[in-house]
Formats: C-alpha cells, sequence, structure tokens
C-alpha cells in the first residue's frame, strides 16, 4: 500500500473517531459530516506536509491546530463554551495522525 492509499485509510478512521460521539449525542448532521471531513483531509495533509523546524511529533498537532483556527473562529462567534474541546480534539487527532504518518513503513 502507498503512502497516499495509507493517508486516506487512516484519514477515513481518524474522521470516525472524531465523528462517534458526535453521533451519540444526536449533534447536526451538518456539523458532523463537516467534522469528518475536515479530519479527512487534515489527515491526508498531515501525512505528506513536510515542516522542516518542527519535531515530528509535534507537526500533526500544530497543523491540526492550524487548520481547525477557521471552524474556531466560526464556533466561537455563537457559542464559546466548545472551544476548548474543539481544539483539544484537533490537537489530539492531528498528533495522532502525525505519529501514523511518522511510522509508516511502506
Amino acid at each position: 500500500m502507498n503512502m497516499f492509499l495509507w493517508s486516506i485509510v487512516v484519514g477515513v478512521l481518524i474522521g470516525i473517531a472524531d465523528v462517534l460521539p458526535m453521533i451519540r449525542l444526536k449533534l447536526p448532521r451538518y456539523s458532523t459530516i463537516a467534522a469528518f471531513i475536515h479530519y479527512f483531509v487534515a489527515t491526508v495533509i498531515i501525512f505528506h506536509l513536510s515542516l522542516p523546524y518542527l519535531p515530528w511529533w509535534l507537526k500533526g498537532g500544530v497543523t491540526g491546530i492550524v487548520l481547525m483556527i477557521p471552524m474556531l473562529i466560526h464556533v466561537g462567534h455563537e457559542d464559546k463554551k466548545p472551544l476548548p474541546v474543539i481544539a483539544a480534539n484537533a490537537f489530539i487527532w492531528g498528533t495522532a495522525a502525525g505519529i501514523a504518518a511518522h511510522y509508516s513503513v511502506l
């Protein structure tokens, strides 16, 4: 399996892992779909991104947070309570994608 295909597989898995609690809490469908697409695309980007001045273990988390900034602004406009949870999820799932990318031996 090549690296692009592996990044797609990991992106789908991370996207599913993120939206499962959203489905359980019966959050709006558009929010769930948006979160899945975000984490899927973010994972593919993290797999193929090269940041020379960041250690490998920090690349995913930083990229996850940076890619989440527009959504944080959008959500924070109406309700500031979920912002820390969304930012933490972005860092955690971004770090997971970075670790998966680093240890992929393909």
